[in-house]
């Protein structure tokens, strides 16, 4: 009888123990970074002539995209990367940690804001544009890269967006994709943190075709919808005007009005 109440006792301090354990390593561990390999292939190019303005000057560079990252919202104001028809893998990636990004001077949230929100982590490079190599795809769990999203909205309206996105890499080989959430003051924020929760978001995709410059902009509220994609588009020169980001601020004045103040839907097969 003593021995039975022993070997209870031993096996409820075990069983304690490996609570304790699963908790701390749930809240108080992640990997420091997610570093290059060798062998992982080069870097993915991003002409800086594409590049958006920075209103903060946080502007970090990873190996398989470029952020801008704003500190008061505690979230890439944007997000930009190429997307190439050979990017597009169906290789089996395990899953990594959302973790801190090292290369934010003031390092991005922690991912336990998210915690209990109610709201996903919303990837802003997609994870499944980067399945072409192990660190490509970890980098996409930065989060820097993330962005508090309803459930409904990144799984349904935001979802289709992103596979239009795909379709259109299919069909043109390569595109540009800069994307974010609108950030500006009185957002309701989520955690210790106060990361904001962006109303819009917004995605803005080009291509070049000899010298000719293809552009179309998507606007959403962060709501499920079952619209068309194509309700969704507006002049770049709206979304610049919600954001005061200066999108394409390289090209000549000229041709950059004139891309940026129409909306031509005609020029992508939707």
């Amino acid at each position: 009888m003593r021995s039975a109440t022993k070997n209870k006792s031993i096996y409820t301090i075990l069983l304690l123990i490996c609570v304790i354990g699963f908790w701390l390593f749930d809240n108080f561990y992640t990997p420091d970074t997610y570093s290059a390999q060798e062998n992982d292939g080069p870097s993915t190019e991003i002409s800086a002539f594409n590049l958006p303005s920075s209103t903060t000057g946080e502007i970090v560079n990873h190996q398989h995209f470029t952020l801008s990252y704003n500190e008061p919202y505690e979230q890439a104001e944007w997000v930009a990367y190429t997307l190439k028809k050979v990017h597009l893998t169906y290789d089996d990636r395990k899953r990594p940690y959302f973790i801190e990004d090292p290369e934010v001077r003031t390092k991005s949230a922690d991912w336990r804001n998210y915690k209990g929100s109610g709201y996903d982590r919303g990837h802003l490079c997609p994870a499944g544009d980067r399945r072409f190599s192990k660190q490509a795809y970890n980098e996409t769990f930065y989060t820097s890269n993330i962005s508090p999203q309803d459930r409904d909205f990144n799984a349904g309206v935001w979802n289709r967006l992103e596979q239009k996105v795909r379709q259109w890499a299919k069909k043109y080989n390569t595109i540009f994709v800069v994307t974010g959430g609108v950030l500006k003051d009185g957002l309701k924020e989520i955690g210790d943190e106060d990361v904001a929760v962006p109303n819009h978001y917004y995605k803005i995709i080009a291509r070049s075709e000899g010298d000719n410059i293809k552009m179309i902009a998507f606007l959403m509220q962060g709501k499920e919808s079952s619209k068309p994609l194509q309700n969704f588009t507006v002049p770049v020169d709206e979304i610049e005007m919600l954001t005061g980001i200066d999108f394409f601020e390289k090209l000549p004045d000229t041709l950059e009005a004139k891309l940026e103040s129409t909306n031509v839907k005609s020029n992508w097969k939707f």
